[in-house]
């Protein structure tokens, strides 16, 4: 798979987070794709869809900057920092994040998250 081609993925997964769009994010996977963050695991894109979709009803203001991505053939990680805002306990909460994503035939195969959300910010 072309380097330039993972880029594009991984932005339009950046951007159907960015819109709390599970049938975008979902629409990225290979039919029985598996997305995994800590403590919690979908498979198959309606499972991915669901999961989006209900972290958007809880949660709003979601901003990601991305930091870098690091490509070796079909494997893509990404540093990127999260933030968001939780509705329902009106907290902000911000994570420094790192991902790996595994492609096949032109889809997210796997999405592993990493996320640490309690090493203090480093101050500018």
């Amino acid at each position: 798979m072309e380097r330039e081609r993972i880029r594009v993925l991984i932005e339009q997964a950046k951007q159907a987070w960015l819109a709390a769009d599970g049938e975008a994010f979902a629409r990225l996977f290979a039919e029985d794709g598996l997305f995994i963050v800590p403590g919690q695991r979908w498979q198959g894109r309606e499972a991915i869809r669901q999961a989006v979709e209900q972290f958007g009803e809880n949660y709003s203001h979601i901003k990601i900057d991305l930091h870098q991505i690091a490509i070796d053939g079909e494997r893509a990680v990404i540093e990127w920092t999260w933030e968001d805002f939780n509705k329902s306990t009106t907290k902000r909460t911000r994570a420094e994040d790192a991902i790996v994503v595994d492609f096949s035939n032109g889809a997210i195969r796997r999405w592993r998250e990493y996320i640490d959300a309690e090493t203090p910010k480093q101050p500018d």
